[in-house]
């Protein structure tokens, strides 16, 4: 590897030393956070910073409660692959009611430290390999999970032993729902609310590492499309042991994407049908079990999961649900379905209230960039909280006033901490400084206003013919065109290697407009490659140094599936193809995500079936290499072995690279050994 790709390798991506995981605490007093020591330095640690002084304390040390490391536990490690969660040492934390205490995992074993830093953190005793501590609002216990049961301490398990995991939350809402934990305290400390998962008529699917056949195979439960979803219940659990199931129409709403406690007598649950088009935000009584709907969000083929804090309950009663513009335009909020934004702002979140007013993450704009603002829940009328050019958002937000706010741009990124009485502070950034400064060529292409960017290698004389590599995602859920820094470095490294690369957010995308994301309802392909064409020919029309005779194109999960499907299916356009982690049928990937936006297949299986790459593998008349990771639970590899298979099979000459441990994240800088792979294969094929 170059000296760019081993710094990237080494520095986790430019993300070793930043800081991340915000929680306010002590009414806002106090700033938690994870950090480790620097550039190159993998183990973070838990630090808490004192709003009053500016005074930054670590309280937990990896190093020193954990010399010699051991294994993570196996929920734990999948857990975090669904939550993308790649650094290594103290990876979460919970805090208190008061948010005076912590309690972490840290390779099965628990500890709990205070925020006075007086003591070091004390072991909390637990029955076995444990994660997903959760302290109660004193501090005085601490629930956690160990062996797919729940437990107490002080105390003992708590959680029935019927063949079910209890505690933690399914593949389904971690990985597609946001929801990623399964156990939440009543506000007076005493109560659990646990989610109970039976994962019995799953399939199961199987891992084998090549490289030691002497060992068992691994194998998890697996929600495939068409098939069977985990049965996911709530249970009230009381410390006398008596159980209360909540009771609502689970056949109709099987997913759970919310869940917790709005006060000692209330429990407020988000459920969704198996489409995804009816979301109902639940009453609960944690004495009955009975739940009340107060709300419903519906949309004719999908409510879009992109919009974090809806529905929801104000203080005063009303409810705040997504609603979308008349045509599609804008998402935007209502208030007891009165809406109360219009076309010219696209709400991306709603972090919270402040000042009593409503704070949110908005694009006013371009889609690549995002501002905060406060809206007023009365009258609609918005207030610029972090504007300008950039990406700006909410770390953080604690109800007595304080906030975090992250700003990022060209020259980098900041975070600043607001205190009610006007101070600022920013929390130190250890982090490696960003090689490149890149300001990408932002423009929306044809009649569809596609965005796009294009980066040019530093130095590029006009006149000069460059290849193009595609490097873009495509698919649902991520907006790739953004003016987010760090994603633009291995970009300006491969224009640096000789080529013009163009990156689009062809529709079925976030951030543009609803009708923009809708588009892909019922068909990935189709939208996909037809708006990666037009967006690729209307950029060469635009800057004619692009050489379209040259065309090659790159991409991971989604982006591998764009990235095989191109040369598949348009090698008129494309020359040659990396993709990585290709779901090629997405009858064998996950329902929450795949059925949302084609339905069941047994009930279109004609989408299914166009969707899918593998019938067009004797079609194959260009370079292709196809890029697996044999411990990917996310995009099995399954997926790409067929591929290659039905290649083999239809006599088509093909690469494979199938790299045995690795996962669907690629960490370890092994994305930055697959790029220089991926290098030697694009300037043998495209002729560089």
């Amino acid at each position: 590897m170059d000296a760019f790709l081993r710094l990237s390798a080494d520095t986790a991506r430019f993300t070793h030393g930043s800081p991340r995981a915000f929680s306010f605490g002590d009414d806002g007093r106090l700033l938690w956070f994870l950090r480790s020591t620097g550039p190159t330095d993998a183990l973070e640690s838990l630090w808490v910073l004192d709003t009053a002084t500016g005074t930054e304390t670590r309280l937990a040390d990896p190093r020193a409660l954990s010399p010699e490391p051991g294994e993570l536990p196996v929920a734990e490690r999948r857990l975090r692959e669904r939550t993308r969660l790649v650094a290594a040492g103290i990876g979460s934390y919970a805090l208190s009611g008061d948010g005076r205490r912590a309690v972490f995992p840290l390779h099965g074993r628990l500890y709990a430290v205070t925020c006075d830093g007086a003591a070091a953190p004390e072991p909390v005793p637990v029955a076995g390999p444990a994660l997903d501590p959760r302290p109660n609002a004193d501090g005085s216990r601490t629930a956690y999970v160990a062996d797919d049961a729940l437990y107490v301490h002080p105390g003992g398990r708590i959680s029935p032993a019927d063949g079910a995991r209890w505690g933690l939350a399914e593949f389904a809402a971690a990985e597609e729902l946001g929801r990623s934990r399964g156990h939440w305290w009543s506000p007076d400390g005493v109560t659990l609310l646990a989610a109970r998962v039976d994962e019995s008529a799953l399939q199961r699917r199987h891992f084998a590492d090549p490289a030691h056949p002497e060992l068992p195979a691994e194998d998890f439960a697996y929600p495939e499309a068409g098939g069977p979803n985990a049965d996911v219940q709530l249970w009230v659990l009381g410390a006398d042991g008596g159980r209360i199931r909540l009771d609502w129409d689970a056949g109709t709403y099987p997913y759970v994407s919310e869940a917790g406690w709005e006060s000692a007598t209330e429990i407020l649950l988000t459920v969704q049908d198996r489409l995804q088009r009816n979301v109902l935000l639940l009453s609960a009584d944690p004495a009955t079990g009975r739940t009340t709907e107060l709300s419903r969000t519906t949309h004719p083929q999908w409510v879009d999961p992109l919009l974090p804090g809806t529905p929801a309950r104000l203080p005063d009663g009303r409810m705040l649900t997504a609603a979308d513009t008349p045509g599609g335009t804008a998402r935007g909020l209502a208030l007891d379905g009165k809406p109360l934004t219009g076309e010219g702002i696209q709400v991306r979140a709603v972090a919270g209230l402040h000042e009593g007013r409503l704070l949110i993450e908005a694009g006013l704009r371009d889609p690549a960039e995002q501002q905060v603002l406060l809206l007023d829940p009365d009258s609609g009328e918005l207030t610029p909280l972090a504007d300008g050019p950039g990406v700006h958002g909410v770390s953080a937000s604690a109800s007595a006033g304080a906030l975090l706010l992250t700003s990022a741009g060209a020259d980098g990124i900041r975070r600043t901490v607001r205190t009610p009485d006007g101070r600022e502070f920013t929390p130190a950034d250890l982090s490696a400084p960003l090689p490149y400064r890149v300001e990408p060529v932002l423009e929306r292409v044809t009649e569809r206003g596609i965005p796009t960017a294009l980066v040019l290698p530093r130095g590029h004389v006009p006149g000069r013919r460059l290849p193009v590599l595609m490097d873009s995602y495509g698919g649902p859920g991520f907006q790739d065109v953004s003016a987010e820094p760090r994603r633009w470095q291995a970009r300006q490294w491969w224009a640096d290697q000789g080529f013009a690369v163009v990156t689009a957010d062809n529709r079925g995308t976030p951030y543009v407009s609803p009708a923009h994301t809708h588009a892909m309802y019922r068909g990935f392909s189709d939208v996909t490659l037809e708006d990666q064409v037009a967006a690729l020919r209307a950029l060469g029309e635009r800057h004619r140094d692009l050489d379209l005779g040259r065309v090659g194109i790159r991409g991971w999960s989604y982006g591998g599936y764009l990235s095989a499907m191109a040369v598949l299916r348009r090698p008129d356009v494309f020359h040659a193809a990396a993709a990585g982690a290709a779901p090629t049928d997405f009858r064998h990937y996950d329902t929450a995500y795949t059925e949302r936006y084609l339905g069941l297949p047994q009930e279109h299986p004609e989408v299914y079936e166009r969707d899918s790459l593998i019938p067009d593998a004797p079609r194959l008349a260009r370079p292709l290499l196809l890029v697996t990771g044999l411990a990917d639970d996310n995009v099995h590899p399954s997926h790409t072995l067929r591929l290659s298979r039905a290649l083999t099979d239809a006599g088509r000459p093909h690469q494979l690279l199938a790299l045995p441990g690795v996962t669907h994240m690629t960490p370890g800088g092994t994305r930055e050994k697959i790029m220089a792979l991926e290098l030697e294969f694009f300037r043998r094929e495209l002729g560089l």
